[in-house]
């Protein structure tokens, strides 16, 4: 074999395994990644049915129901649409009515979504910016928005 021929096979194997190497991060991220979905995207079932994804929005006011032991059932909305939230755990210190939240798990079968991390907003200002995206596009004005 001419020495030509070699640095061939020794580019083309490269080639291979480089992209091999490509195509198992993808994978691997892809499976990992979660996306931001709001109440009217939900409602709409452009979320996944299978997939952890994020749910944002402002909790609703009244909503909030304490069931037994940790497990706390509360609606979100982005003013056009409302989805309900079921979450077993300790929510954080500033979780309130009519704040800013976002929720990480998937759609359970009945609508409910099933909520394994819940994130709430961390000074009166600040508001995900996701969530404020998402009730721009609705017509709400966000609190640190002057029109």
């Amino acid at each position: 074999m001419k020495a030509r021929q070699k640095r061939l096979i020794f580019i083309l194997l490269g080639l291979v395994a480089l992209g091999l190497a490509a195509w198992l991060v993808f994978n691997a991220l892809g499976s990992n990644m979660s996306y931001f979905y709001s109440p009217t995207e939900v409602v709409q079932k452009k979320a996944p049915q299978d997939h952890l994804f994020r749910l944002g929005g402002m909790v609703v006011k009244g909503s909030v129901q304490r069931g037994q032991e940790l497990t706390v059932r509360f609606a979100v909305t982005d003013t056009a649409n409302v989805v309900d939230v079921e979450y077993t755990g300790i929510l954080p210190d500033l979780f309130e009515e009519g704040q800013g939240v976002i929720a990480q798990g998937k759609l359970g079968k009945n609508g409910v979504f099933v909520a394994s991390e819940v994130l709430a907003k961390h000074d009166e200002n600040y508001m995900p910016p996701e969530v404020a995206d998402a009730l721009q596009k609705a017509g709400q004005k966000t609190s640190g928005e002057t029109k």
